[in-house]
């Protein structure tokens, strides 16, 4: 089951959702169910000067970009 990343078309908030069906998720701000789907933007750790069109601190020992929680990589963006 994939974790996806829509936009909203009615109040353009992007959200993630991990699916367990066909059709796109309810908006958790509007209820709309009609989310597109995005392209996801991976997030990646560069040194420090390099643009790498994320804010995103050094990766922990655990890795990753250090702003995902247990239900949502949102901080990485």
């Amino acid at each position: 089951m994939p974790i996806y990343e829509y936009q909203c078309p009615e109040c353009a908030t992007e959200f993630e959702e991990l699916v367990f069906g066909d059709g796109p998720p309810a908006c958790p701000l509007c209820g709309g169910v009609r989310g597109e789907r995005l392209m996801s933007r991976p997030c990646l750790y560069r040194p420090a000067g390099a643009d790498n069109g994320c804010d995103a601190p050094p990766p922990t020992s655990g890795g990753g970009c250090g702003g995902c929680t247990a239900s949502s990589c949102a901080g990485c963006r």
